[in-house]
């Protein structure tokens, strides 16, 4: 993915808070004209005394004034900064839905090339890296240039030679900046893609856990991954080294350029110069020069400083960007279809609808077929001809490259395959994935009618028993019904279930076979992968597929 991808991101997000961020830019230029007032009265008020020999209290307005400046100026900073900061929270909030709505619509067929800890740490940590670029960096890039010219425009007034100096050494600062940033960038891109790795390489290790105590290998697995986190503590030093390398640049020009107008005010002041403007030099004007210089640099010091957060963004940007631009296969149809009445037979109908995989090419299709409300259909076929496939078509986790889907009106459908999805909490909490406001008494319903309600009577907590995540604490065969118990609450017209009863017991295999008859004499809608002749024989339609292609055979 280009950089100028990332640029654009960031950008188009920006233009989301345009206000907040102008505002914050027009804080910070009052801040920074109330510290080029501060000096000015300060120089004012030193020249008063010391060569005007005017009275202490004839500058009393002179002090007083100077004063005010200092909670004025605290204010403006304190509303720069929080402007700032709501324009990066905004801007991080609506990139965060943007994203979790995009991994919706990809769905988890066009997700599953991405690791969960990977997809995890996009989510979290790279749209958190952009804060410092939305709530420092932007505002400070246009202050750095605004101020400069403010004092750049007051000391070409004064004197200006003083003002050729400062002109001099300013370029030189943002270019340094701009050689280091361009490596900084580099560094953070690859920091990022580091830690994805550490974090896929961390999951995998604790998920297999218990594989690797039995074979004796948790060793080697602490070994891997001490080796890939002192990767990624090589990769933040080598960042942190060229950001501090950065710093130094910009200090030694602006140290070397303050010197030199330093050097220039004070030999004009005693006589040594008498080039040019420097004979009219006096306490106040070389005062106020002297006083900012170092203002002259501030900006640019300040964006030296933000400069990594700006690296660190485009490094997340980069990513975030490239998973954006991932096409949802709803995008990918010609044409919109049109959908089914809710009164027609029908749920679901597919014409002459192809799948293609990269590489593999046509892998489904093209197939035309229908199914209609009450269908208990079974796909049969060698593994590798497409019934998965067949089964993420129909419930649109991906879309046809070529042909047609069409379906009711946001038709919903329940899924079970043979990894069930469970995660980390008690029975309760599993079950109502699927139903969020069922009842206590539904949950009870659902699993008797999934052959649970024995080992439910069995545990001490019940429905507050807890699960580890992906079922740790089932067997196989409970882990399965739980999912079918699932299936009973989410009152989902149509059931897509791949292969239910494979690597089961036969204790299982029969509670499942049961319940899925109840489904079937509730009216539901079934369409079932599977080799189990018993299964096939609950079918009221048998589709086979060969290689893509789909067959009706008779079933009778």
């Amino acid at each position: 993915m280009p950089a100028s991808s990332a640029t654009h991101l960031l950008t188009e997000l920006a233009t989301t808070q345009r206000r907040r961020l102008n505002l914050a830019v027009v804080c910070g230029m009052l801040a920074g004209s109330l510290t080029l007032l501060q000096a000015i009265l300060f120089a004012w008020i030193v020249s008063a005394l010391l060569v005007n020999h005017q009275p202490l209290a004839r500058t009393a307005p002179l002090f007083a004034l100077w004063l005010l400046a200092l909670p004025l100026r605290g204010l403006f900073s304190y509303a720069q900064e929080t402007l700032a900061q709501q324009a990066s929270l905004a801007v991080r909030q609506r990139l965060r839905q943007r994203l979790i709505d995009h991994l919706v619509r990809l769905g988890p067929v066009r997700l599953a090339g991405y690791h969960s800890a990977s997809l995890s740490y996009q989510v979290v940590e790279q749209i958190e890296a952009l804060d410092g670029y939305y709530a420092r960096f932007r505002v400070q890039l246009v202050l750095a240039v605004l101020l400069p010219l403010m004092v750049l425009g007051i000391t070409l007034y004064l004197d200006w030679l003083a003002a050729i100096f400062l002109l001099l050494a300013a370029p030189l600062i943002p270019l340094f900046m701009a050689l280091v940033g361009m490596g900084a960038e580099r560094l953070n891109r690859d920091q990022f893609a580091a830690v994805s790795r550490l974090s896929g390489h961390f999951i995998d290790r604790v998920r297999s856990l218990t594989t690797l105590q039995l074979f004796g290998q948790t060793e080697r697995a602490t070994e891997s991954v001490h080796a890939a986190a002192d990767g990624y503590r090589q990769h933040s030093m080598r960042t942190l080294r060229l950001a501090f390398l950065s710093s130094a640049v910009l200090e030694f020009f602006a140290s070397a350029a303050i010197a030199v107008v330093a050097i220039y005010v004070g030999f004009g002041l005693l006589g040594y110069i008498s080039y040019g403007p420097a004979d009219a030099l006096t306490l106040f004007s070389g005062l106020l020069i002297l006083l900012l210089a170092p203002e002259f640099f501030q900006p640019l010091r300040s964006l030296a400083q933000h400069y990594h957060d700006r690296a660190a963004a485009l490094g997340a940007a980069e990513r975030l960007a490239e998973l954006l631009a991932e096409t949802p296969p709803a995008t990918r149809r010609a044409t919109p279809p049109a959908t089914l009445a809710p009164t027609t037979a029908e749920l679901l109908v597919l014409k002459d609808a192809c799948i293609a995989h990269p590489g593999r090419g046509v892998v489904l299709g093209p197939v035309s077929l229908r199914i209609d409300r009450g269908d208990t259909v079974v796909v049969t076929g060698a593994s590798g001809s497409g019934k998965s496939t067949l089964l993420q078509l129909a419930a649109g986790f991906a879309a046809p490259d070529d042909g047609l889907r069409q379906s009711v009106a946001d038709l919903r459908f329940a899924w079970m395959d043979q990894r069930p999805l469970l995660i980390h909490g008690t029975l309760a909490d599993n079950l109502r994935l699927a139903a969020p406001e069922a009842s206590d008494a539904d949950l009870y319903q659902a699993l008797a009618s999934a052959h649970l309600n024995e080992l439910l009577a069995a545990l001490p907590h019940g429905l507050a028993t807890p699960v580890g995540e992906r079922g740790t604490g089932l067997s196989g065969g409970q882990a399965q019904r739980l999912a079918l118990a699932r299936v009973f609450l989410s009152a989902a017209p149509l059931v897509l279930l791949d292969e239910p009863t494979a690597s089961l017991d036969e204790h299982s295999e029969q509670a499942v076979m049961t319940a899925l008859a109840a489904l079937q004499r509730a009216g539901r809608t079934l369409v079932i992968a599977t080799h189990h002749p018993a299964l096939i024989a609950l079918a009221s339609r048998r589709w086979h597929l060969d290689h893509g292609q789909l067959e009706e055979l008779p079933h009778g």
